[in-house]
C-alpha cells in the first residue's frame, strides 16, 4: 500500500493485553462490522451489539449499566443533561391530548416545557400541590398519562410522600417518573417505592466537581426500557464519551463527598436555625422543612442543598446585598460539586406564597465548616 494509505489502514502495533482500574474513553462515530449481513442500527446496543455512535460507545454503556445496578434498574439511558431526560420521559409517555400533572415545586426548566414545548403540542402539563399525597387521585383524568414527582422539590424542598402518589398513580394506569437528582440514585430507592421512571441530573451528584453536563433516564421494567428506547433515539440524545468517563470517575468517590457534603450542610442548616435574622430553615432533616416526617420514612439521608427564608423584616434588597457580600460561597444556580454555591430566588413563584425576595439556597461544598459559618455571619452582619 502507498503510505497514504497505510495512514488510514493501520494494524495494531501495540500489545493489547494492557488492563487498567480505569474504564477506556471510547470516541467514536462510525462502528465497524465484520459481515455485510450483520450490520444494523439499533439503539438496543447492550442486547444486539454496537451499531453506531449516537447511541453510546463502550465508555457510555459502561457507566449505563453502573447506574442501573447502582439505582435497582431494569437499564439506564445516558442523556446530555438533566433537562434532556426531562424531555425524554415526557415525549416517552404523553402525546397531542393527554394530560400530565408536575408538582408546583419542580426544576424550573421542567415547568418551562410544560408550558412551552408541551402545550404548543396540545398536551396539558398541570401543576398539583407537592404535599397533596394520595389526594393527586382527584386530579387524574382519563387521558392523564404522567405524573411527576421531584422530592425534595427545587428550592422550596417539599418532601413528597411518592408512595401514596404511586399508589394512586398506579390504581388509574398512570405512569409515575420521578427526579431523584437530590438524592444521587442512592438516598432515596425510587423503584423500591414503585417508580416507574427515575432521572438524574448527573451533572451534579455523579459528575461531583462542576466540569460536566450529563443526565440519566432509569428505567423500572422491560415495559419502560421499550417505551423510552425508540424516543431516545428519535431525538439523538448523543453524549460525549469523555463526559461519560469523568462520571465514571466520579461514581468512585461519590460514597465519601456524600458522607462529608451531609455532615457540613446539617451543621450549617442547624446554625441559621438559630440566627436571628432567619425565619425558617428549608432542609429536610429538620423538622421545619414540609413533608419532614415522609423524609424520615423514606430517605437514608441528606445532601448538599437547603433553602432558608430572612425574616420579613429583611428586604429583598437586603438579601441581594447579603448575596454580594460572601467571600467563599460563589453565586452559581447549580449545585452538588465540591464547592459552597449560594443564590437568592427574588421571583420565586409558589401558590399562596410570597417571599418577597427572601428565599436563599446553599449548596454546602467541601469546604471547612467554621470557614463557612464565618463566611455567613459576616455578610448578615452587613444587612443588619
Amino acid at each position: 500500500m502507498d503510505w497514504r494509505t497505510k495512514l488510514l489502514n493501520p494494524s495494531l502495533k501495540a500489545r493489547q493485553d494492557y488492563r487498567s482500574l480505569a474504564v477506556p474513553v471510547y470516541r467514536g462515530s462510525t462502528v465497524l462490522f465484520h459481515d455485510q449481513a450483520v450490520v444494523t442500527d439499533d439503539w438496543r446496543q447492550a442486547e444486539y451489539g454496537y451499531s453506531y455512535g449516537l447511541y453510546g460507545t463502550p465508555t457510555t454503556l459502561e457507566l449505563a449499566a453502573r447506574l442501573a445496578e447502582l439505582e435497582g434498574a431494569s437499564e439506564t439511558f445516558i442523556v446530555p443533561g438533566g433537562q434532556a431526560a426531562i424531555a425524554l420521559i415526557y415525549f416517552a409517555y404523553c402525546q397531542a391530548g393527554s394530560h400530565a400533572l408536575v408538582p408546583h415545586s419542580a426544576y424550573g426548566p421542567n415547568k418551562a416545557m410544560a408550558e412551552g414545548i408541551m402545550r404548543g403540542l396540545n398536551i396539558e402539563v398541570e401543576a398539583y400541590a407537592p404535599l397533596i399525597g394520595a389526594g393527586i387521585d382527584g386530579l387524574i383524568r382519563e387521558n392523564t398519562s404522567l405524573i411527576w414527582c421531584e422530592s425534595p422539590g427545587s428550592v422550596t424542598m417539599e418532601v413528597q410522600d411518592v408512595p401514596a402518589i404511586v399508589q394512586a398513580a398506579h390504581a388509574r394506569g398512570v405512569a409515575v417518573a420521578l427526579d431523584n437528582t437530590y438524592a444521587a440514585g442512592v438516598m432515596f430507592d425510587a423503584f423500591a417505592h414503585g417508580v416507574d421512571v427515575s432521572m438524574q441530573a448527573l451533572t451534579k451528584y455523579v459528575g461531583g466537581h462542576s466540569d460536566l453536563l450529563l443526565g440519566s433516564v432509569s428505567a423500572r421494567d422491560k415495559a419502560a426500557y421499550e417505551r423510552l428506547g425508540p424516543i431516545y433515539q428519535q431525538l439523538g440524545l448523543a453524549v460525549s464519551p469523555d463526559d461519560c468517563s469523568l462520571a465514571l470517575r466520579g461514581l468512585q468517590t461519590l460514597a465519601v463527598r456524600l458522607e462529608v457534603l451531609e455532615r457540613n450542610t446539617l451543621e450549617i442548616a442547624n446554625w441559621l436555625v438559630d440566627h436571628p435574622l432567619v425565619a425558617q430553615v428549608l432542609h429536610p432533616a429538620l423538622p421545619s422543612c414540609p413533608g419532614h416526617d415522609t423524609w424520615a420514612r423514606d430517605f437514608s439521608g441528606s445532601t448538599s442543598v437547603f433553602s432558608f427564608i430572612f425574616k420579613d423584616t429583611i428586604a429583598a434588597g437586603q438579601v441581594v446585598e447579603f448575596i454580594n457580600q460572601l467571600k467563599i460561597f460563589k453565586i452559581g444556580m447549580s449545585w452538588g460539586g465540591v464547592h459552597s454555591l449560594a443564590v437568592v430566588y427574588p421571583d420565586l413563584q409558589r401558590p399562596n406564597q410570597d417571599f418577597g425576595g427572601r428565599i436563599v439556597r446553599l449548596n454546602i461544598g467541601l469546604e471547612k465548616v467554621e470557614d463557612l459559618t464565618i463566611d455567613l455571619a459576616q455578610a448578615m452582619a452587613k444587612i443588619s
